[in-house]
C-alpha cells in the first residue's frame, strides 16, 4: 500500500508539473495575448513581488480571517442545529422538505438582500459566508445522526443511559465521518464565498486584490492572487484532512 501511495503521488506531481510547463509553453509562444494569459514565471514573480513589497500579507491575512470566522460560525451552528434535528425521526420528517428546499438556494442569491440588511459591511461579508456554509454541515449532520445503527439505541436504552449520553457517547462519534466531509466542503464554500464578498464591497483582501488586479489590465498580479487562493484552498483542505484522520483513527483499528 505504501508503495502504491508514494506512485500516486508521484503521478500528481508529474501532471502538476506539467500543466505548469504547457502553461510556459503556451505564454511564450504568444498563442494568448500576454496581456492576458502571462507565463507562470511572470505570475510567480508578481507573487514574491506583491509579498516583498508587504502588499499581499495584509490582504492574505484578511481572506483567512473571514474565511476563517464564517466557516466557524456556520460549523457551530450546523452542527448544533444538525444534532437536535437528527437525533430525532419526528424531527427529520418535519424539518426534512424545508431544508430540501433551502439548500439548492445558491448562496450569491442572497447577496442583494445581505446587502439591504447590513449594507456593504463586515458583517454582510460573514453572514454570506455563514449562510452558504452553513448547509453542507447542516446536512451532513443530519444525515450522520440519521445514519446511526439503530440497534445502537436499543443498547443505549437497555442500559439506561440519558439522552445527551447518547448523543455524546453514541451518536456524535458515528455520525463524525460525515460531519467532518461537510466541514471539508463547507470550508471550500466559505473560502469562495470570501472572495466573493470581498469583490462585492471592496474589504482588503485577495478577492478585492483580483479584481482591482483585472480591471488595471495587471495580469501577472491577477494570476499571482489566483495562484494565492489555490495554495490556501490546498493548504486549508489538507489540514483539516490532518485533523480528521486523527480524530477518526478509531475506524483503521476497527478495520
Amino acid at each position: 500500500m505504501t508503495g502504491w501511495r508514494w506512485f500516486w503521488r508521484l503521478a500528481s506531481f508529474v501532471v502538476g508539473v506539467g500543466f505548469i510547463y504547457g502553461w510556459q509553453m503556451i505564454a511564450d509562444a504568444k498563442l494568448i495575448s500576454p496581456v492576458f494569459l502571462p507565463g507562470p514565471d511572470r505570475a510567480w514573480a508578481a507573487l514574491l513581488r506583491g509579498f516583498h513589497s508587504g502588499i499581499l500579507e495584509p490582504k492574505l491575512v484578511g481572506t483567512v480571517q473571514r474565511m476563517i470566522i464564517g466557516w466557524l460560525l456556520a460549523s457551530l451552528l450546523g452542527i448544533a442545529l444538525g444534532t437536535m434535528i437528527g437525533v430525532s425521526p419526528r424531527a427529520r420528517k418535519i424539518f426534512g422538505p424545508t431544508l430540501e428546499f433551502l439548500r439548492p438556494l445558491p448562496s450569491s442569491a442572497i447577496i442583494p438582500l445581505a446587502i439591504a440588511l447590513f449594507g456593504l459591511s463586515e458583517g454582510m461579508v460573514l453572514g454570506v459566508i455563514g449562510f452558504g456554509a452553513l448547509w453542507p454541515m447542516l446536512l451532513s449532520t443530519v444525515h450522520g445522526f440519521g445514519a446511526v445503527e439503530p440497534r445502537l439505541y436499543e443498547v443505549s436504552r437497555a442500559l439506561g443511559m440519558s439522552k445527551l449520553s447518547v448523543i455524546w457517547k453514541i451518536a456524535l462519534p458515528s455520525s463524525m465521518p460525515d460531519i467532518l466531509a461537510g466541514m471539508r466542503l463547507g470550508l471550500t464554500v466559505s473560502l469562495i464565498l470570501a472572495v466573493v464578498g470581498e469583490m462585492l464591497t471592496g474589504r482588503d483582501g485577495l478577492g478585492n486584490w483580483i479584481l482591482l488586479a483585472a480591471r488595471s489590465f495587471r495580469a501577472p498580479d491577477l494570476y499571482a492572487g489566483v495562484i494565492l487562493l489555490g495554495l490556501l484552498g490546498y493548504v486549508s483542505a489538507q489540514a483539516l484532512a490532518w485533523v480528521e484522520s486523527r480524530l477518526l483513527r478509531w475506524r483503521a483499528v476497527a478495520r
